[in-house]
């Protein structure tokens, strides 16, 4: 059981609104990362491994702090800490203490990873297109973007 210090308060239900608005929401969340990761499997990639590599690969000389990374991609630092685990095993990726301050971690994206994100980009970009970006208008997309950024977690909500 969870402590809700609210549990005495009564719940305010969604209206109709709400609940449409609601139900899209989860909706788009638990459809949408399938649809975009399936034709990443080619690539032996989930749609969390190319949003890594995609993020580390856009940085300056394709070097990212993990806490960085972590935020960029929605991540925690042990699942990124797994994941760039396996990416080093497979040569796409390195990691090492920040040269500028060693408490943090440097996360560098080695040619063979260089050569994966960018095999995987035009598979990606298309998934996208098909699935987010073309069945909207443009207000659509801008809307999209704003409430995307209202609802976002940053790392200090963590």
């Amino acid at each position: 059981m969870t402590d809700d210090s609210r549990a005495d308060e009564p719940v305010a239900w969604l209206d109709a609104e709400e609940k449409a608005a609601w139900t899209g929401l989860i909706s788009i969340a638990l459809l949408m990362p399938g649809r975009l990761e399936a034709p990443l499997r080619d690539f032996g990639l989930t749609l969390f491994d190319y949003m890594s590599l995609s993020a580390i690969s856009e940085a300056p000389d394709r070097r990212l702090r993990m806490s960085e990374l972590a935020y960029l991609t929605n991540g925690s630092l042990s699942r990124l800490s797994n994941v760039l685990k396996r990416f080093e095993q497979k040569g796409w990726a390195e990691r090492y203490p920040d040269p500028a301050d060693g408490r943090y971690t440097v996360a560098a994206l080695t040619d063979a990873g260089y050569e994966v994100v960018v095999a995987a980009a035009p598979t990606h970009v298309r998934a996208v297109r098909e699935h987010v970006l073309d069945p909207l208008p443009p207000e659509d997309r801008a809307a999209l973007a704003r409430i995307a950024e209202r609802l976002r977690i940053r790392p200090a909500d963590h």
